[in-house]
């Protein structure tokens, strides 16, 4: 007998497992499949709702006993550029954007693996091989692209972006750089061309993943004027790094049941 599957997604929960981004706490994922014809529909509502894509699933965290991890996105119209920011644009006047479809090159790769061996080379994504990079560009059910950055004069690659192509905005879903040019700030860099190509094509938001009180490794997120964080079932503008609290207790987050039921989901149905 043939079965369909159900319109309404079916949400589940991850094991806790070591948190990346703040030592000795331990992280768990609510998440969802993203698949079949209504998938756009799917991850733009839930974007807006603090989810992340990662290939065909959407996640957001959903801690037992914090609610440190926010996700972040800058209001573009609301973003003015700070006098460093300035600097970082003018000393990578050198490099050319280029924007393709979701597909996966060695050279790529090679940047990559450059990349995480330099800055997380104990991260959760140090084993990833050339068959698994392939799979987290090019497993998208959705419109994304891979923005490369290349030097004018040599095309060298330099720094690569996978990023979404949202209803409302761009999100950034993973990007990494040569390590060899810390000065040039190249992670800032690609975030400010971001804001750049939301402008140019009448899009709000960039959408940056998830901002964490007192996690050294996403402070830079901070540093963006017109920063949105989604907190408590809403996005609010972001007031400065110390008045949120990383802080855990035992009623930091609702109980699972509670969080589904809150979520707010688009009509599936075939018009």
């Amino acid at each position: 007998m043939r079965h369909s599957l159900p319109i309404a997604p079916q949400f589940y929960v991850t094991a806790p497992q070591p948190c990346p981004y703040l030592p000795g706490r331990m992280e768990r994922k609510l998440f969802t499949a993203l698949q079949g014809e209504h998938a756009d529909k799917l991850n733009n509502s839930l974007s807006k709702q603090g989810f992340r894509r990662s290939q065909n699933v959407l996640y957001r965290p959903s801690c037992s006993d914090c609610a440190a991890c926010m996700s972040a996105r800058i209001d573009v119209n609301a973003f003015r550029m700070s006098k460093s920011q300035k600097r970082t644009a003018k000393r990578n006047l050198h490099l050319r954007r280029r924007a393709s479809s979701a597909w996966a090159s060695e050279e790529q790769y090679e940047l990559f693996r450059t990349y995480l061996d330099a800055r997380h080379a104990d991260g959760g994504m140090a084993d990833m091989d050339v068959f698994d990079f392939a799979a987290m560009v090019e497993e998208t059910p959705i419109r994304s692209r891979v923005i490369e950055y290349t030097v004018k004069e040599t095309r060298a690659l330099e720094a690569v972006c996978l990023t979404d192509v949202l209803e409302d905005g761009l999100s950034m879903v993973y990007s990494f750089y040569t390590p060899d040019a810390p000065a040039r700030s190249l992670g800032t860099y690609m975030i400010l061309d971001h804001i750049k190509i939301a402008q140019e094509a009448g899009l709000p938001y960039v959408y940056l993943g998830y901002w964490v009180p007192g996690s050294a490794k996403m402070g830079y997120k901070a540093s963006f004027s017109g920063l949105e964080i989604y907190r408590q079932g809403r996005w609010e503008t972001f007031k400065a790094p110390d008045a949120y609290s990383a802080d855990t207790h035992p009623l930091s987050t609702d109980p699972i049941a509670e969080q589904v039921a809150n979520i707010s989901l688009p009509d599936l149905r075939c018009p």
